[in-house]
């Protein structure tokens, strides 16, 4: 149903996206350093559930509805923009912190750290961006079931984001003590990451007016 050249495209995509830091690495990252990995990992099983969300809400019309009521999409696209840009102000301001950088944050419950993690990802612009403009460049209806290979689709770049994240997750803390020996080293991470914030925060601006397709 899914050709491989489809689905390596998918992976290259996907791989692309989950590196640009953005909401999720963020939250991902704090998380994972102040109350552990296994925090990380819960956190990040609420990330899966919201691209699963995003997901079957895509492949049943969602795309479709933005279609409809365009103003719903372009909102979207511009609080994702000024969320990013928000993140990139707090990283680059005099003072700001690295996310590899230790800090006080309450030590939350399992479930708490699920919600948060698909609260996070929910409202992630770049998951709703990769679900209704870039999967559906990778669809052929003449190979099949649409809504299929969809689904397929999807769940590659499911299991690219989850993959890259889980070694964040499990590199969080060793990184952290290696960039904290090394305040050069940690200075420019933090102004590598507000730097790429913020340019996903401008071309997501950019790119707000423009309409959904179908």
């Amino acid at each position: 149903m899914v050709g491989t050249a489809a689905v390596l495209g998918m992976t290259a995509v996907a791989l692309g996206m989950v590196l640009t830091p953005g909401p999720n690495m963020v939250y991902l990252v704090s998380r994972s350093i102040s109350q552990g990995w296994q925090a990380g990992m819960v956190s990040l099983a609420g990330t899966a559930s919201g691209f699963v969300v995003y997901m079957t809400l895509a492949n049943l019309g969602l795309a479709a509805v933005f279609v409809v009521v365009p103003w719903l999409y372009v909102g979207l696209k511009v609080a994702g923009a000024c969320y990013l840009l928000y993140l990139a102000w707090r990283t680059l301001r005099p003072g700001g912190r690295s996310p590899f950088e230790a800090q006080d944050l309450p030590r939350d419950s399992r479930a708490t750290l699920f919600r948060m993690g698909l609260l996070t990802n929910l409202l992630n612009p770049k998951a709703a961006i990769m679900y209704l403009a870039l999967i559906p460049q990778f669809i052929d209806p003449a190979a099949g079931s649409v809504m299929g290979q969809g689904f397929v689709l999807g769940g590659v770049q499911i299991g690219v984001s989850m993959a890259v994240n889980a070694a964040i997750v499990l590199a969080a803390g060793s990184i952290a003590v290696f960039l904290r020996s090394r305040p050069t080293w940690m200075r420019w991470q933090r102004r590598a990451t507000g730097t790429l914030l913020g340019a996903v925060g401008v071309r997501l601006a950019i790119d707000a007016p423009a309409p959904a397709t179908a």
